[in-house]
């Protein structure tokens, strides 16, 4: 099949006497059909206006107005630019409005990044929330554990990041946005679900459903850092990357796990959770990001992300 010829280039010279303010002036005169009218609607000066549509002519090379009646009408090029002028006039307009909403935030793609157990918490409330106030934002999801985090934020493949406890990078901002205690998850038949409390040491002879705790940093390493402080080191009877497989471990017998708070709310057959005896020990949610990223559609997603969060920071020791 043969192709058309590709439409040759204008000269510069053309391009640049027909611009979008030319456009806009033979607009104004093609709509109103008078020279006066159009000036007053542009709040330009008569000769002013002849002389800008004179140009716009002369770039061009055809007369747009038939001025040798009484009343001015459009010429043969005249009625065909009017159509295409006013097709300029609106796609501008368009280009305008998408950069000025891409500026604000309003369009655009973020990528998030987070760990599992965020979505028993603020995760599904902060992603509906923001997909109603910026349904021009698409928001793309990635679960990973805390150390992927870390990778995905420094290689840009995400924007922003949901971390437990948070990632300790220069480069890398890291915001304190849940603080929940942590409890035991356990069988429902062991006989410590039997107490309202359980002491973090009575858990030394239960085996422990873990999360990997390579490559760190790791909520894993929290967990085993609280039971040394205990005086043991838990056997640790599987390791999993998903807390609602942990959860599916400890309904069938195979060991207990420390869990968020929020975690609770998955009323899964089989378990029970109950709080930690004495000092309350605590898990922290952090949000994080680059500290060069200036993003409008992070500095949205992040400002909602903290209005929404605000009264779940408790101070420690609350």
């Amino acid at each position: 099949m043969k192709r058309s010829p590709k439409p040759e280039p204008l000269p510069r010279a053309v391009l640049s006497g027909v611009d979008v303010r030319r456009l806009r002036y033979f607009l104004a005169v093609a709509e109103e059909l008078h020279f006066g009218r159009a000036a007053e609607r542009l709040y330009i000066a008569q000769p002013a206006l002849s002389r800008q549509i004179a140009s716009l002519e002369n770039a061009i090379g055809a007369l747009l107005f038939d001025r040798s009646r009484s009343v001015i009408q459009l010429t043969p090029a005249g009625e065909a630019l009017l159509p295409r002028a006013r097709d300029i006039q609106a796609r501008v307009a368009d280009a305008v409005r998408v950069a000025r909403r891409a500026a604000e935030g309003l369009v655009g793609v973020i990528q998030v990044g987070f760990v599992g157990s965020a979505t028993f918490s603020i995760l599904p409330g902060v992603f509906n929330a923001y997909r109603e106030q910026y349904p021009e934002v698409e928001l793309v999801l990635h679960a990973m554990n805390t150390a992927e985090l870390r990778v995905a934020l420094r290689d840009r493949s995400i924007d922003v990041a949901f971390a437990r406890p948070g990632i300790q990078d220069p480069d890398i901002v890291s915001e304190v946005v849940q603080r929940e205690p942590l409890i035991v998850a356990l069988p429902d038949t062991d006989v410590l679900a039997e107490q309202s409390h359980i002491a973090l040491a009575d858990l030394a002879v239960r085996p422990f459903i873990l999360y990997p705790r390579q490559p760190r940093p790791s909520f894993a390493d929290h967990v085993l850092d609280l039971c040394r402080a205990e005086g043991f080191t838990p056997e640790i009877a599987q390791e999993t990357l998903e807390i609602q497989t942990a959860l599916s471990l400890v309904s069938v017998g195979a060991g207990v796990s420390l869990v968020p708070e929020s975690t609770s709310e998955a009323q899964l057959h089989g378990v029970a959770y109950r709080p930690l005896l004495g000092q309350e020990r605590e898990t922290q949610l952090s949000l994080a990001y680059l500290r060069d990223n200036r993003s409008s559609v992070l500095g949205g997603f992040c400002a909602l992300v903290r209005e929404r969060t605000r009264s779940q920071i408790r101070p420690r020791g609350s």
